[in-house]
């Protein structure tokens, strides 16, 4: 029966990343920018490259196998799939890692789009029907590989990831609280057409449509009776590139008459940017890549009321709470987290060029990736249209196919970069 009482949230959050970076120290090395624009002007230090054989499904996978793990699927009833990295305008990618984790065959799948929006998108769907059925679990991926051409503006905030997190009623992490405000404007400021593998970014456009759609829907959330801002103790936000979040709080702050000097600003965000930074953009998956780098931080957060302002340009926004479960370090995943970022193999310059200017054969013909991933799962190749995924290392072959899965160059600054 459906119970507004019964509290509904993250149970369970973790990420997972590319085997692969490359560091901004090494691009600023070829490309003549120097180190501090990347460091301290967006707010970047490297941006995880995916191999050849890795892509959103085999991040995704990953990110899920550790939750699932965890918990078991016996009570998830709905798979999420948010990206805007899509491999296929039908097929959900989540159906790939339903296979690929051997889920049971009662669970709704789907796939959501709406740039970086999507996941919040996702989380809001996922609670609703946990609220009407409290019995039931719905796993969320939130999986994306950031490209932009090489030389342009968007080329240095580039990334990868995949958060994956578990929504049921009485949480272990997080609550999420109601209400929640929300705005939406078209507007050209990033998007990817179908024939482009690349992303086209207005940098300025996309900063001002961010912090309009900020204030729309910061005001919306306090018309609906939202926590003022000195009630809330962090706000984790979308980070394209992490001085975002910085230009946001700056930017909430003057809004609301509240001081907003630099050196605070940085002291508030610095526990939502530890990861972003060393990861890049990575669209749907950044807010809760920042809310995990929050909670793994060592702030005290037990019972704290929690901002989360997500954007996806085009665009749509959200700004909502979540009250912090007291003991929620206990369900942490600090060391995987840590792993996930530092076990990653630096890439040369030369050899992200190569990566980056390789790709999938898009007339369906036989091919067959390289094997460079040590993760768990892999991207087999392509056959006759079909994206092809494996497990990785003992467990993988011939089974493991059956499914039809083998189962000037400038820096962004105050008009340029953003997206997602």
């Amino acid at each position: 029966m459906p119970s507004d009482s019964v509290p509904v949230g993250i149970h369970d959050l973790t990420f997972r990343t590319t085997s692969l970076q490359l560091t901004h120290a090494e691009l600023a090395g070829h490309t003549g920018v120097p180190l501090a624009k990347y460091h301290r002007g967006i707010g970047q230090k490297a941006m995880s490259i995916p191999a050849p054989d890795e892509d959103v499904v085999t991040m995704a996978a990953d990110a899920a196998a550790a939750v699932v793990g965890r918990h078991g699927a016996d009570r998830i009833r709905t798979l999420v799939f948010a990206t805007e990295t899509s491999i296929d305008q039908a097929k959900a990618g989540g159906l790939y890692v339903h296979s690929l984790l051997g889920l049971p065959p009662h669970i709704r799948v789907v796939e959501l789009k709406q740039a970086c929006y999507g996941a919040t998108a996702a989380l809001q769907f996922a609670t609703a029907l946990v609220h009407r059925d409290p019995d039931q679990q719905v796993l969320v991926l939130a999986s994306d590989i950031a490209r932009y051409d090489l030389d342009s503006p968007g080329e240095p905030t580039q990334g990868a990831a995949a958060a994956a997190f578990l929504v049921t009623a009485r949480p272990a992490l997080l609550e999420i609280d109601t209400p929640s405000g929300v705005f939406t404007r078209e507007v050209m400021d990033f998007w990817r057409p179908n024939y482009r593998t690349t992303a086209l970014v207005d940098g300025r456009a996309s900063i001002d449509a961010y912090l309009h759609a900020l204030t729309g829907a910061f005001g919306d959330y306090r018309r609906r009776g939202g926590a003022t801002l000195r009630d809330i103790h962090t706000i984790c936000y979308h980070q394209p590139f992490t001085r975002m979040a910085h230009k946001a709080h700056h930017h909430l702050l003057q809004q609301a008459g509240l001081p907003a000097g630099p050196q605070d600003i940085a002291a508030a965000l610095a526990p939502t940017t530890t990861y972003n930074e060393l990861l890049g953009n990575s669209y749907t998956a950044s807010l809760y890549v920042a809310l995990a780098a929050l909670l793994d931080s060592g702030t005290p957060l037990d019972g704290e009321t929690v901002g989360l302002f997500s954007y996806g340009s085009g665009s749509v926004a959200e700004f909502l709470t979540a009250t912090v479960r007291p003991g929620y370090r206990d369900h942490l995943r600090t060391e995987a987290h840590h792993a996930a970022v530092t076990d990653r193999r630096p890439v040369g310059y030369a050899a992200y060029r190569d990566l980056h200017g390789s790709g999938l054969p898009t007339d369906g013909s036989r091919y067959a990736t390289a094997a460079s991933t040590p993760g768990p799962y892999r991207l087999a190749g392509i056959r006759d249209h079909r994206r092809l995924y494996e497990t990785n290392g003992p467990a993988a072959g011939p089974t493991a196919a059956t499914t039809g899965t083998a189962t000037d160059r400038g820096v962004p600054g105050e008009g340029e970069g953003g997206g997602g």
